[in-house]
């Protein structure tokens, strides 16, 4: 009896613990592992996150670059983490929804070995292409590459980065057959579009906004749902030709699976403080970065469909990992 009675105690003590617990998360410095190297989107988006979230806990968030393999690296790491609120992970689409599809041996899964927090935002890419190619709109253009199979070529920044697969996707929406051009990252794949090497190219709005402002590439829609706020006079391409059309790099905030729900809604909580903020506003526009924000569950079904996507995409291009 006695030693039933130990345990009815001790269950119900560690029950009682749970909450307490949550209640003083945190009380030590979290680490925000970003699983790309410093000085790129997620990295920046993450920093000015980590620097808020310092300041609304009261404990300071660490960033911490885990760079390689296309982000398995860091994500992989922060799946393996304890869930105790202490290691979250700051992901991108790329490490989310594209990778995991491409890697010949996945490390994780996106859908099960994390908990979802909060989406942080989102960013388009910005069809662009070389003055010399004769459309002006994306109709136009549209119709230019379906009476010339494959006249026309794209540059991206790599295969199977997310300017490769929606180059893909548009060639798969649009019926059109473009000749695809990959680079080794964004800065050689712009260089060659303004010299007319390739005809267009789909890009981050920071590494094409000054060269179409002077001419250099002509911008014709942005690949978001929504026109984004730093360019309006963009449409999107799905307004423009091709409804149901998107692709964006999103950024979200999770934590290894099992983490408690107390602590998932506080920093969930503390995450749209953060977002609906002016200051967070002003920081993300240069980069094209519209804040988000939302549920847990919110972010669990736009991972669910995001991946989906991608991974039909990537499935009818025939992408293979290595």
């Amino acid at each position: 009896m006695k030693k039933l009675s130990l345990c009815v105690f001790s269950a119900a003590a560690l029950t009682c613990a749970l909450p307490a617990a949550a209640q003083s998360y945190p009380d030590k410095p979290v680490r925000a592992v970003v699983p790309f190297p410093p000085g790129g989107a997620a990295d920046i988006v993450a920093r000015h996150v980590a620097q808020k979230l310092t300041e609304s806990l009261g404990v300071q968030v660490i960033v911490d670059n885990r760079a390689g393999a296309g982000g398995a690296i860091g994500a992989e790491y922060a799946s393996r983490a304890a869930p105790d609120g202490y290691t979250l992970l700051l992901a991108s689409s790329s490490a989310m929804s594209i990778n995991p599809h491409i890697m010949a041996k996945p490390t994780y899964d996106p859908l099960r070995s994390f908990t979802p927090i909060g989406l942080i935002g989102y960013s388009p890419n910005v069809l662009v292409v070389h003055p010399s190619v004769p459309a002006r709109s994306v109709k136009e253009l549209i119709a230019l590459a379906r009476s010339k199979p494959q006249s026309l070529s794209f540059a991206s920044n790599g295969a199977g980065t997310l300017s490769h697969l929606t180059g893909e996707l548009f060639m798969q929406r649009a019926g059109v057959k473009l000749l695809h051009v990959p680079y080794k990252g964004a800065a050689p794949a712009v260089i060659d579009t303004m010299a007319g090497q390739v005809s267009m190219l789909f890009a981050a709005y920071p590494s094409i906004a000054g060269q179409a402002r002077a001419g250099k590439l002509r911008a014709m829609a942005v690949t978001s749902a929504k026109r984004v706020s730093v360019a309006p006079e963009l449409p999107t391409i799905a307004e423009a030709a091709l409804p149901g059309f998107e692709s964006t790099q999103w950024w979200g905030a999770y934590g290894p699976a099992g983490l408690p729900a107390a602590i998932v809604s506080r920093l969930n909580t503390e995450l749209n403080k953060i977002l609906r903020t002016d200051d967070i506003r002003k920081r993300f526009s240069p980069d094209a970065v519209e804040p988000a924000g939302g549920s847990p569950e919110d972010l669990s079904r736009y991972l669910k469909d995001d991946y989906e996507k991608w991974g039909k995409v990537i499935r009818a291009a025939g992408i293979r990992g290595e």
